[in-house]
This record gives C-alpha cells, structure tokens and sequence, in this order.
C-alpha cells in the first residue's frame, strides 16, 4: 500500500498530492488503521493529518478546566431525584453517566474483550468482514465517512444493526464477539427503555411518551478500535461532531479520550469503573424543542494504547411505514412555538450535514 505519510506535509504540492488515490489505497487493503499501526509506520499517512480549525483552537485554549465534571447519576437513588438529575443533565450538558443501572461488570469486560479479540485477529480473517454496503447488518471498515470527511479519524469499526420489529440473527455477528456482544446488546437495549422512562418523565410527559413513538425502534452497535498513534496531536480518534440519533449509551474502557463541550470548554468524560456514558441525541434535542441539547463531543489520538468503545444508537422507528418527527405537542405553546419542522429519520440521515439543525430550524 502506497500511502504518502504526513511528516512534512508542507514538502508536497497541491498538484503533488493524490488524496483520492491515498483513500483508494487504504480502503483497498482493507486493514484499516491497525494495519498501518502494524506496519510499523512512524509518520500517519496524510489522509489523517487534521486540518486547521480556528473554532477548535479557541476551544483547546480553554480545555481541562478542573471544574468542568460531566455529572454522574446514580440509578439507584430515589425516583424524584434521578428524574431531576436526568432533566438538569440533559438540559445543560446534553451528556450524564451512570452507574447501579444494573448491567453486570462481567457483561462490560466479555464486549471489551471481544471487540479486542475482533480487531486484533489474523488479518485475513477479519477481512472478509470488510464492506461499504450500508444495507449489510454487520459491517466492518475504517471510517464510515472516508470519502466525504476532510480527515480521517484514527480508528476501525465494526457496526450492527438490529431493530425490536426484527429477531436479530446472532450468527450474523463475528464468532470473535458473538455471544458477548448479543448479551450486551439485550442488556443495553433494556437500559434504554429505562432512560426513555426517565427522560419522559424529565420532559413532564408519562413514562412512556417515548417509548411509544418508538425512539428506541431500532438501534446500531458502533464499536471503534482506536490503535495508539505515533503522532497523535496530528489527528482524532473521532472529529467534534453530534450524534444523529434520539439516545447515545457509550461503554469506553478505561483508557480514555472522550471529551465534550460545554460553555465553549472541552471537558474530559473520563472512564468510572461500571459507569457508562449517556448523551442526547440530535433527534431527542429536535423533539423536545431545544430544552434538551445534543452537544458535539470529540475523541483524543493517544500514543500509550489501543482504546475501545462501543456506542450504541437509538436512531428511532423500525416499522415499514416510518414516523414523522418533531418537537412535541405537548411541549409547544404560544410562549413556546416550535423551532424545527417535522422530519423522518431516512431524510434526515440522507441530507445531514454540520447545519442539519438550520436545516430543519423554522427560526
């Protein structure tokens, strides 16, 4: 695999410069990221480098505030108060982890375990996971976005989709991770309806609002390998952005890397033993009007170890006739008119961009 690497970047000219046949190159080999970690390269390959971004900058400037703690919720606590503590997150961080949610540790460390296992196997077994064909349930490449993103993200990924309309097929899954990652999934599917019960009740509306427009219909299983990189100040685990779903559950082991952004400031959300992440969703902020917030949130490069995570996306309805989305009736009145227009999932996700949020504003 011929890759131009990035240290010094400045050396190349514009007209020198094949981007598009560098992406060929590493899409071909189908080894992704790990691949190049493996081949001993010590200058990323240009692809990755991360462009200059002012907005960014002024960000890093006031990063690692020791006052900044994304908040910790213990489910175990009184009802009234975990509401209370879902709704005051969910307003101003837009991200909330917790802990006592009832998923063994155990269960934790097998999905750890086996996304390790998947991403490190024989090359060439892992290859014949590899594919771009988004109408496969279970796919595996590096950077869904490739071609479209200004940069590369350091990391592989492995995905599945299932849905509470459809039996998933666990022999569908990779023999590496196969029946860690079905208990996960059923663990962790149940822990949304939970956190859809609480977000409900968070809004002022019955336990079941959400539930019953189907927020958790369907869900896809993201878990990212991000080697240890030679240069990580050169690029990201994963650029800022949001999450187009309605509830993001993110289980990250213990090396860390994950931050968000709150009052202009990047906030480290670092990994609690049995703790997992929380995060609104675009979809969720669209549906309660802007009382809840989706916020952009990053991962670091890091050069001491491989990290794991593995998220877990309620994108919305599975039936055959999709939903129609938008704020919610019950929360719209004169004083609070609504800020965006209805929306389904499908078109959504076909024109999101960074502005989906003005594209779908009414303001």
């Amino acid at each position: 695999m011929d890759i131009s690497v990035g240290g010094n970047p400045s050396s190349e000219t514009v007209s020198d410069y094949d981007r598009a046949g560098e992406l060929q190159a590493f899409d071909a080999a189908k080894t992704g990221v790990k691949g190049l970690v493996d081949a001993g390269i010590e200058n990323i390959p240009r692809i990755f480098l991360r462009p200059p971004s002012p907005n960014e900058l002024v960000h890093e400037s006031n990063n690692h505030q020791n006052d900044l703690q994304v908040p910790l919720i213990d489910l175990g606590g009184k009802h009234e108060e975990i509401v209370d503590q879902v709704r005051s997150a969910s307003e101003t961080w837009g991200f909330f982890q917790v802990v006592n949610h009832g998923i063994p540790l155990n269960v934790f460390e097998g999905m750890v375990e086996g996304v390790v296992k998947f991403h490190e196997q024989d090359v060439e077994v892992k290859k014949e996971w590899y594919t771009r064909d988004v109408k496969r349930k279970v796919t595996f490449n590096s950077n869904f976005d490739l071609y479209r993103s200004k940069a590369a993200n350091w990391r592989d990924t492995l995905s599945f989709s299932m849905s509470a309309s459809e039996n998933f097929d666990p022999q569908l899954l990779p023999a590496a991770l196969r029946d860690a990652a079905t208990e996960y999934a059923e663990n962790v599917r149940k822990l949304g309806d939970t956190l859809f019960e609480l977000l409900s009740e968070a809004l002022g509306l019955k336990p079941d609002h959400l539930k019953a427009l189907e927020c958790a219909g369907k869900c896809t299983f993201v878990c990212h390998y991000y080697p240890a990189c030679p240069q990580p100040k050169l690029t990201m685990g994963a650029s800022s952005h949001s999450d187009p779903s309605f509830l993001t559950v993110l289980l990250q082991d213990h090396v860390g890397g994950l931050q968000v952004l709150h009052e202009n400031q990047w906030a480290d959300a670092p990994p609690i033993p049995g703790a997992l992440v929380v995060n609104i969703g675009d979809y969720l902020q669209i549906l309660s009007n802007d009382k809840f917030k989706s916020v952009d949130h990053r991962v670091l490069a890091n050069n001491v170890a491989p990290r794991v995570s593995v998220a877990c996306f309620f994108t919305g309805s599975s039936s055959v006739h999709e939903k129609s989305y938008g704020p919610l009736e019950e929360l719209i009145s004169e004083e609070n008119p609504p800020v965006y227009k209805n929306f389904t999932v499908s078109e959504n996700k076909s024109s999101l961009t960074p502005d989906h949020f003005a594209i779908l504003s009414l303001q």
